[in-house]
């Protein structure tokens, strides 16, 4: 019995055959050329639709001498910010002729950068983007000279000028403003992990605010690492204050380990302490009670950083990209403190 044949995948020349025109018509109209006639262009795509034709990329490359990609490298992508610029970056590329591709760090370390990176430019990239918001990224892509546009989301526009980001001091003047309005005389910060330009931000914020108020600004006892764990620490120590009415944490998750150690230690949020987050999470809503925080526009973010690198592929010298504004979700963790202090 012979045996079965592979079905062939049709080629440019069998759409070619069927639409009646050269291969380098369909080529054109893949590409989008705008010197083919409208009704050939027509012919040919219903010719691609119904042989089910998918043009070879890596051919196209060649030909062209562009890849059309964009390299990302990120870290932590379990974290909610890195995860969302990320999608909110590849929605944005899906809309132009763009694609990205992604290289993952495990460790915050110059080395694993490095190969990172490497990673990303043996796949023929035409840009960078660095979703790694720290302090490390900030020294690679000022010192690194990697032949092509590398541009830092959640950076410093002072020491890299190819940023992209979230306005975090504004977010954290929103948070601390929205915590005096309803009348606490101050607001404890649980700040975010030193080296991270985000947390950096949100902390300049908080201050900024609390001095434009003429109002006392509490030493940054309190730090975290992003997650639940270390914001419950901060809250353990800072239920036992009962001069302390407002807490403002770096982010979602702080903020419920935060309230978590205060309802164990009977501190009931908000009647005795009003609690802020930042980045309102999806959950949030959803918490006992529901969580007052900063909400950040990645989707946003996204569409700014892919408009700057097709700026600056376009050959543009220098692009900067505004800051991507924040809001604040006012939700039931926060209220008017019970007692003012006299």
């Amino acid at each position: 019995m012979p045996a079965r044949s592979r079905k062939r995948h049709p080629t440019m020349a069998d759409v070619a055959a069927q639409a009646g025109v050269s291969h380098q018509t369909v080529s054109r109209v893949i590409n989008n050329s705008p010197s083919v006639r409208p009704d050939t262009a027509s012919r040919v795509r219903a010719a691609i639709v119904d042989l089910g034709y998918r043009p070879n990329r890596s051919a196209r490359m060649l030909a062209s001498k562009h890849s059309r990609l964009i390299g990302v490298a990120t870290w932590g992508t379990s974290h909610h910010g890195p995860q969302q610029v990320l999608l909110a970056l590849d929605a944005a590329a899906r809309r132009t002729e763009y694609r990205i591709t992604v290289s993952t760090l495990h460790a915050l370390t110059a080395e694993d950068t490095r190969e990172a990176v490497e990673e990303l430019l043996q796949l023929g990239v035409e840009a960078v983007v660095l979703i790694i918001p720290h302090d490390s990224m900030l020294r690679f892509a000022r010192e690194a000279d990697l032949g092509l546009p590398t541009v830092v989301v959640e950076g410093d526009l002072s020491r890299t000028p190819l940023t992209v980001g979230i306005d975090n001091v504004q977010g954290g003047q929103l948070a601390t403003r929205h915590l005096l309005e309803l009348g606490h005389r101050t607001v404890v910060h649980v700040a975010g992990p030193p080296g991270w330009a985000e947390a950096s931000a949100r902390v300049e914020g908080w201050r900024l605010e609390l001095e434009a108020w003429g109002r006392e600004v509490p030493p940054l006892r309190w730090g975290g690492d992003w997650s639940a764990q270390s914001g419950y620490e901060a809250g353990v120590s800072l239920a036992r204050d009962p001069g302390v009415t407002a807490i403002f944490a770096a982010n979602d998750q702080m903020a419920l380990g935060v309230i978590a150690a205060l309802r164990e230690a009977g501190r009931r949020v908000p009647d005795d302490v009003s609690v802020v987050g930042f980045d309102d999470l999806p959950e949030s809503a959803f918490i006992d009670p529901p969580l007052t925080s900063v909400r950040q526009d990645f989707g946003e973010l996204g569409r700014r950083t892919m408009a700057l690198l097709e700026r600056v592929l376009g050959g543009e010298k220098d692009p900067t990209a505004e800051l991507v504004p924040t809001s604040l979700v006012v939700r039931s963790s926060t209220a008017a403190p019970r007692v003012l202090a006299t």
